[in-house]
């Protein structure tokens, strides 16, 4: 894949994290970042003060640095702002991380060296990951901690991370063929400064989301067949009138993966039932609200991606040195707490649906899903733990956007917390897995239990893959291994080959 500025893709970047397709920069970029590396050259032989470039950092940007220290200065910025703690980020996040800051330099305005950005791209390339801490960061001056742990393996300092091994960072130097770099100036700070890592973690959740979105549809439609729902609700005469597209787009997946069920169709006459509960027929209205709002959030992301947000930035063409707050990821932050919603919300529906499943006086079949009930419990449990993740992603989707703290001496006295925002959006996305793979496994149950009538071929082709990892639930056995198969299903691709990438197809 060839690395063009300002032409990263969604597509593009869920191959990027998610398998790591080896990458080559474009060799026009090349000429760009030189002219922006002159650009700091030129200012640093005047002597004239720029800021990041001859003088101190934040509440200290008042003091001029001379010329014999400023590679000094530059080292010592990334080690005193490695202060990085917790649990150590994804080898997927650091993957976008290490390609996200490539991008941003390349474009030429940041003044660093071409060795830099080719650096960044032969670790990536050779799979060898910086261990960064996932906490530590507010999200403006940028993602400071992260990326100094990023930028202190390029000086051979810290540890990677190689095939889940962990290694020195100058071993990982070795392997990708590079040594450690003296930086020059303002390269430490163009590396530290940005919102690569919190648009890294917002977009592996928004991938996170994605998988979660199209099981839980695949999900709903099991679930309406299951409980003998109608399918009237889905009819695109209703959505037409309200006019909002993720309603729309949803309504017609629903059409299209309940199509001539024999389970749907047994029912068309004499059905007692006027209207379902609002989990099986409410499912447009909620599920394209959050298909609506992680579209949005996905087009800011792919912005930000392609971005430059360090600070000060370099004007080759004008030879001016600009500072700015590009570094502030409020976007990124009001991305990540709108896909937060969307996923809480489509975990709380699927657990729903799990509740009327198991009910019997709602959904028609044995209670639990179970024969001989009462000697098995059969999905009772699973539904309490569906509730329990469910109303832990309720606590985690408040807005970490709203919240702001002042640091660096109240020089940075508003900041946008996007870093947060974006890393607690994995622990939410496994929570609403969970919860769609417990549907998945309830709705099959509750299929099953409707022969010899059958689903329609999309749903028994769905039914056929969870059928594949867990067999009907007979009696009673231990059920977590049970959860973790269809959880593997539903983070994997098979449901998102069957409806479709309505969240950001290209």
């Amino acid at each position: 894949m060839i690395l063009s500025t300002r032409k990263l893709t969604l597509s593009m970047l869920r191959a990027i994290a998610r398998d790591a397709t080896p990458l080559e920069l474009e060799p026009s970029a090349i000429a760009n970042i030189r002219r922006g590396a002159e650009t700091v050259a030129a200012i640093v032989a005047k002597g004239e003060p720029a800021y990041g470039i001859n003088t101190g950092f934040g509440k200290l940007a008042h003091t001029h640095i001379p010329r014999e220290q400023l590679e000094e200065l530059q080292r010592n910025l990334v080690l005193s702002h490695s202060v990085g703690t917790g649990p150590l980020m994804s080898d997927e996040v650091v993957r976008l991380i290490l390609v996200l800051k490539a991008v941003s330099l390349a474009q030429g305005m940041s003044g660093v060296r071409p060795l830099i950005v080719e650096s960044l791209i032969a670790l990536y390339n050779a799979r060898v990951y910086p261990c960064i801490p996932a906490k530590g960061s507010v999200g403006a001056s940028g993602d400071l901690a992260p990326l100094a742990h990023m930028t202190a393996v390029m000086l051979g300092l810290g540890e990677v991370r190689i095939n889940g091994k962990t290694l020195s960072a100058v071993e990982g130097l070795h392997k990708a063929g590079l040594a450690p770099i003296d930086l020059a100036a303002k390269e430490g700070l163009a590396l530290l400064n940005g919102t690569q890592a919190s648009t890294a973690l917002t977009l592996s959740g928004l991938f996170a989301a994605e998988d979660a979105f199209a099981a839980a549809m695949v999900a709903g439609a099991m679930s309406v067949d299951a409980a003998m729902g109608s399918d009237t609700p889905f009819d695109d005469r209703i959505h037409q009138l309200r006019g909002q597209q993720g309603q729309i787009d949803t309504a017609r997946i629903y059409r299209d993966l309940l199509a001539t069920s024999e389970i749907r169709n047994s029912h068309r006459v004499g059905d007692e039932k006027v209207q379902d509960p609002y989990s099986l027929r409410c499912q447009p209205q909620v599920m394209g609200a959050c298909l609506d709002v992680m579209r949005q959030s996905a087009h800011i992301l792919e912005i930000e991606a392609n971005g430059v947000s360090d600070n000060p930035l370099v004007f080759p063409d004008s030879g001016d040195v600009l500072s700015g707050g590009n570094f502030h990821a409020e976007p990124v932050a009001f991305a990540a707490d709108h896909l937060a919603l969307a996923i809480a919300e489509i975990g709380s529906l699927s657990e729903r649906r799990i509740a009327l499943l198991v009910d019997p006086t709602l959904s028609g079949l044995p209670p639990f899903l179970v024969s001989e009930s009462g000697l098995n419990s059969g999905f009772m449990m699973a539904q309490v733990t569906a509730a329990a993740l469910a109303s832990e992603n309720k606590s985690l989707a408040h807005p970490a956007s709203v919240d702001s703290i002042p640091t660096s001496a109240n020089q940075e006295d508003h900041v946008s917390m996007a870093t947060y925002a974006g890393r607690r959006l994995a622990d939410m996305a496994d929570n609403t897995s969970t919860i769609v793979a417990i549907e998945l496994l309830a709705a099959a149950q509750g299929i099953d239990m409707r022969g010899p009538l059958k689903t329609s071929p999309k749903l028994q082709a769905a039914h056929a893959n969870i059928r594949k990892a867990v067999h009907y639930y007979d009696h009673d056995r231990l059920f977590a291994p049970d959860i973790e198969c269809a959880r593997q299903l539903v983070t994997g691709t098979v449901f998102r080959d069957l409806v479709g990438n309505l969240v950001s197809a290209e």
